[in-house]
């Protein structure tokens, strides 16, 4: 058992300390937010069907039958609910001992950062791991995948292979998302809405979204991607992307990229009877994943 005794914190033991570091870093705001959509879950797991609809309706020849088409699921895409938890225990003598009053507040505080480190860690694994075919979805392949299959038989792409984030790898990843079809082959009203990109793009990023005029060009043509919008809602820079060449492009289709909550983030002190230690927990289940990988064009070197 790791215990926090008076051994391991001795200048908090003794008059005259003017602050504790570590203990006080700021806060950003929660980034897998600005990514997932979340849902409340309320079992171990839950599951979301891809479905093949009707496709386009037939010519009718005067005096014959209609023809009759058929809807079917295509594949599910299931969403298993992690337990994720953390704690310390604290021995009576160092908490009796501690001039400073608030050291169980400091430490929970710590806690809770760490389970908020956790989160943004797994959630952004989804897109870190969206280009290994290790771990598939659904529909038998990556979240990025230039092959993923569609009910009637055909495939289409949501992978810019081989491109750096740049003003023609953008206008081809928003060409893409502008052609994405159903299961059945029928035309979606998808669009662009966010760009997320590693600490190392946000550059990139703001010339390509904010510019007036096109980048790294001698033309004085206006950027085309700033006038109309086409990522409206800008982009999110985020230090938790590993590969600091890949970019993700969210789109505003639904059911993708989802956060299904089982039991929120609970703090609890459990006092050891037989010792007087002090021990304290946090404990929160959830489960970050994908169902419809329309849901966002991302592209790497």
């Amino acid at each position: 058992m790791a215990l926090i005794t008076r051994a391991l914190q001795p200048k908090q033991l003794v008059p005259g300390l003017n602050a504790i570091l570590g203990q006080e870093y700021g806060q950003r705001p929660e980034l897998w937010r600005q990514i997932f959509r979340s849902e409340t879950s309320d079992r171990a797991y839950e599951e979301e069907v891809m479905t093949q609809n009707f496709g386009q309706a037939v010519t009718k020849d005067e005096g014959s039958g209609i023809t009759f088409s058929q809807a079917r699921e295509v594949y599910t895409a299931s969403y298993y609910n992690e337990t994720v938890a953390l704690g310390f225990e604290i021995t009576e003598e160092a908490l009796e001992d501690n001039l400073y009053g608030k050291l169980m507040q400091r430490y929970t505080r710590a806690l809770a950062r760490s389970m908020r480190e956790t989160k943004e860690v797994k959630g952004h694994a989804i897109l870190n791991r969206g280009f290994n075919s290790s771990y598939k979805g659904g529909d038998g392949k990556e979240l990025f995948s230039t092959a993923h299959p569609m009910g009637n038989g055909d495939t289409f792409s949501n992978y810019e292979s081989g491109s750096q984030l740049a003003e023609s790898s953008l206008e081809s990843a928003i060409n893409k998302i502008g052609r994405f079809k159903d299961e059945a082959g029928l035309f979606v009203a998808a669009r662009a809405r966010k760009l997320v990109v590693p600490t190392e793009l946000q550059w990139t990023a703001a010339r390509l979204l904010e510019s007036p005029y096109r980048v790294a060009t001698g033309d004085n043509d206006i950027n085309v991607i700033n006038k109309i919008s086409s990522v409206p809602e800008g982009s999110v820079v985020s230090p938790y992307l590993t590969d600091t060449d890949a970019w993700f492009l969210l789109t505003d289709i639904p059911e993708g990229l989802k956060h299904f909550q089982r039991v929120p983030m609970k703090m609890k002190d459990l006092p050891v009877a037989d010792s007087g230690n002090m021990r304290y927990r946090a404990r929160e289940r959830y489960v970050f994943g994908w169902s419809d990988p329309r849901c966002a064009v991302a592209g790497n070197v």
